[in-house]
């Protein structure tokens, strides 16, 4: 199965990093020194993603920015000889035309937004990655993905999935565990926050999907679910009536960087993977935790 495009969701208001995100979109807050969208974009590259698709909202224009030519910027670090710079940005810049950028223009949910990109994605299976949610491994989770779907035919989608303490099982989409099949497994079932006694195991949906482009016919007419927006997770349920669904537990440690816990956590986790970064950090750290 071949997939050579990816959604990235990134409308949202984040209104947990208020006031930090009055004005600056959630997606450009840095783990380190990367925005939290470069890094998943990163991810999308690696597992051999070819074009970008954006949906944004209002005052998101920022994104549209960092994927874009500074030639400014650029031209004073040429005459300032700051070579290892220009490397490090020519190396993030995607390629001409391999990005785009579409509108959510009311907040209706990650089923509406996923819907917004159907005229980019066109009649082909695609990826959506959800920025809020960063994974450390090499390979990425995306790559575990893509070669894992290549095991299971043309039509199937696959999810990515972690466990998660059954004491928060309400708080995730949640599948069932069927079969076996090469790296993935059959899912026999999806909740969205379902009650811990109601769950059909403690497997979360962890901001990773590969999906068939039949999504785009059924989420046209979703009817609103919870919070009164259109579920990604509804329409999915309604697909896996006439198209297989997989689970894959996915190799690496996730983080929700839609929250303040996680968020740091992920600044923490991935300097301590920096040589230039680690030695000064476990320090400051020893520091705090006396």
């Amino acid at each position: 199965m071949k997939i050579r495009k990816a959604v990235f969701p990134v409308a949202g208001l984040g209104t947990r990093f208020l006031p930090a995100t009055k004005a600056m979109p959630k997606e450009m807050l840095t783990v380190v020194d990367r925005p939290l969208i470069q890094h998943v974009v990163d991810e999308a590259r690696e597992a051999g993603i070819e074009h970008f698709v954006f949906v944004t909202g209002r005052n998101k224009g920022v994104i549209e920015d960092h994927f874009d030519r500074q030639f400014e910027l650029e031209e004073t670090l040429r005459q300032r000889n700051k070579n290892a710079e220009l490397t490090l940005l020519d190396r993030d810049q995607p390629a001409g035309g391999a990005t785009s950028f579409t509108r959510q223009q009311s907040p209706l949910g990650l089923g509406h937004a996923v819907w917004c990109a159907r005229d980019v994605i066109g009649h082909e299976p695609f990826a959506v990655l959800l920025p809020d949610v960063l994974v450390k491994h090499t390979p990425g989770c995306l790559k575990q993905m893509i070669d894992a779907a290549g095991e299971l035919g043309e039509r199937a989608n696959l999810l990515a999935v972690e466990e998660v303490p059954m004491e928060v099982v309400h708080m995730y989409g949640v599948v069932g565990k069927g079969a076996h099949r090469g790296r993935a497994f059959a899912i026999d079932g999806m909740v969205e926050k379902p009650p811990r006694d109601k769950a059909p195991s403690n497997l979360s949906i962890t901001g990773r999907y590969i999906l068939q482009p039949e999504i785009f016919d059924i989420l046209e007419t979703q009817e609103r679910g919870a919070g009164g927006e259109i579920q990604l997770t509804d329409a999915m349920k309604t697909l896996a009536n006439a198209q297989a669904f997989y689970g894959l537990q996915f190799k690496g440690r996730s983080f929700d960087c839609g929250s303040k816990p996680g968020f740091l956590a992920a600044n923490i986790a991935y300097g301590m993977d920096r040589d230039d970064l680690a030695s000064g950090l476990r320090a400051e750290m020893a520091r705090h935790l006396k």
